[in-house]
């Protein structure tokens, strides 16, 4: 797994992105870590407030290199089968980088409102730390 993607474990939204991600990815670039689960990204100096502003993606071999927010959103994408080519249109579209940013502003503000809050935290198949898909997915 080559990035962590952090994520909010408690949005109906956000867990379902993460699940969409896990089914296409197979634990083969990303793992994943809640951000209700502090004492896993704090080693990478990011704090529970940095989480507030969206989720984050962590290069594991360079962890100074992440991306946070619709920045995130659209690497994830990018790093997928066929992805670097839609990113690629999307970005050539005038206009469309600063909607896709504004647009993943008032989601991520208002995501509890609009998709519902979880009851308990979703925690991944492929959680942070593993080191094979083998043994990180659920039974």
């Amino acid at each position: 797994m080559r990035y962590h993607v952090i994520y909010d474990g408690n949005c109906n939204l956000c867990v379902t992105f993460t699940q969409l991600l896990e089914q296409f990815d197979r634990g083969n670039l990303f793992d994943y870590i809640p951000m209700q689960d502090e004492d896993a990204f704090s080693q990478f100096g990011i704090t529970a407030g940095d989480c507030q502003m969206g989720m984050i993606l962590i290069d594991r071999k360079q962890p100074e290199q992440r991306w946070q927010g619709s920045d995130a959103a659209e690497e994830i994408v990018r790093l997928l089968p066929l992805g670097d080519a839609f990113i690629a249109a999307y970005r050539a579209i005038p206009g469309m980088k600063w909607i896709g940013d504004r647009a993943y502003e008032q989601v991520r503000d208002h995501r509890y409102n609009l998709f519902g809050k979880r009851n308990s935290t979703y925690h991944s198949q492929y959680p942070f730390g593993c080191q094979t898909t083998d043994t990180c997915q659920s039974p």
